[in-house]
């Protein structure tokens, strides 16, 4: 007898999601170590600022480090917004960048308000804009995508000169405020991204040869034959470092009070017992000249500590730079880093006494709004290439899993 067999209904179920595709949904977190070290460092800014300004403000001893914390938190919010944007695409607009930055130097210099005979911002509500901090961040994109698009003809000299020119306008036009510090900046990551790229060996020691006789010709030529490039007091700024004492009075005399105040921080700092900075022994404590306040309230250790930040900032930089997947990244990445090894070891190197006075702010450290920010801006840069980073190694791992089993 012949039986029939009832057709069953086999059970038909989604194929499983590929890990790669799981991958590109996940939200990948910032770079914890990274975020550790601007977190660490705007502490270490506010609670200095807390003591080294109590007495600026009669009665608002919290004027300065209210408006810091306003600062830090507004950049961190920039910061963590910039991470998840796709910074390749700033690629395509690097003339637009680079327009940009050209404008806003050059409506500081007709709309600016002067300060002490530079006229370098231009006030807001809230603070005032320098756009020469700003135009740090915008001339890294805008260096990195140019160098990067002429990868074939890195090694030329037409990219050297071609690169120098596009970062020399702004720096140019950034001294003239005068604003000497920033322009050294500008000049510092320009060499780097050439650097990083590949630039011959011989291009880079024409280009220091070059910055080397072209400062003696500034500092010493030029004013020989009577003629100023820098004014004289920037002059006299740049060589006083050598000979501090000579003029304790005068070009000296925030070097020589500085170490002053860092010496008498010893080993554990001074704290509310210090006496430098509150009754403002050493001038723009709160800005160029933070890390003699640092060393006076706390000392060696706390000198330390602030140093350490800088070393995790600046080695987490350099990671991101080198697993960058893509070169425009790598050339952002190794800009950023320009500019943070340079701030710090020309402010740290002011107030020690072994570098000239140039006007160079320290990253997260010193008070201000438009340094703080674009500095932020400038990391949110860095998560936002490790982002990508981490995104991309993602499904090769899923791939490598797959083919072991």
């Amino acid at each position: 007898m012949a039986t029939t067999v009832k057709p069953t209904l086999m059970a038909v179920t989604a194929p499983e999601e590929a890990p790669a595709e799981r991958a590109h949904a996940v939200r990948l977190p910032l770079d914890p170590l990274l975020v550790a070290a601007v977190v660490g460092l705007g502490v270490c800014s506010v609670l200095t600022l807390k003591q080294a300004t109590r007495g600026a403000i009669p009665g608002d001893p919290s004027y300065y480090t209210n408006r810091q914390i306003i600062y830090l938190v507004v950049g961190a919010v920039a910061m963590v917004a910039i991470s998840r944007f796709d910074y390749t695409r700033l690629k395509g607009w690097r003339n637009g960048i680079y327009g940009a930055l050209i404008f806003i130097i050059l409506a500081v210099l007709g709309l600016g308000h002067s300060v002490n005979g530079s006229q370098r911002a231009i006030s807001l509500p809230l603070f005032s804009f320098q756009a020469s901090e700003l135009g740090k961040v915008l001339l890294i994109v805008a260096l990195a995508a140019f160098v990067a698009s002429r990868t074939r003809v890195v090694r030329s000299w037409g990219t050297v000169w071609r690169t120098m020119a596009v970062a020399l306008l702004p720096a140019m036009l950034v001294v003239a405020q005068p604003d000497l510090g920033s322009g050294l900046v500008y000049i510092a990551v320009a060499v780097t991204v050439l650097f990083v790229a590949g630039a011959r060996w011989s291009h880079m020691a024409v280009l220091l040869a070059t910055g080397a006789l072209a400062l003696g010709g500034v500092l010493v030529a030029a004013p020989a034959a009577g003629v100023h490039v820098l004014k004289s007091y920037q002059e006299e700024r740049l060589t006083a470092f050598l000979h501090p004492s000579a003029n304790s009075q005068k070009q000296g005399y925030q070097q020589v009070e500085s170490k002053i105040a860092i010496g008498a921080g010893q080993t554990n700092g001074r704290g509310a017992n210090a006496t430098q900075i509150p009754y403002k022994f050493v001038p723009e404590s709160e800005t160029d000249f933070i890390f003699a306040a640092v060393g006076e309230q706390w000392g060696f250790a706390g000198a330390a500590l602030v140093l350490s930040l800088y070393a995790l900032l600046i080695w987490r930089t350099l990671s991101i730079a080198a697993s960058s997947r893509d070169r425009f990244g790598s050339l952002v990445a190794s800009g950023v880093a320009a500019m943070l090894m340079f701030q710090v070891f020309v402010n740290v190197g002011m107030a020690i006494g072994i570098m000239p006075i140039t006007g160079v702010t320290l990253p997260l450290m010193s008070y201000g709004g438009s340094s703080v920010i674009a500095t932020l801006l400038a990391v949110g840069l860095l998560q936002a290439i490790y982002f990508r980073a981490r995104a991309a190694e993602t499904p090769l791992k899923g791939r490598a899993a797959r083919n072991e089993r």
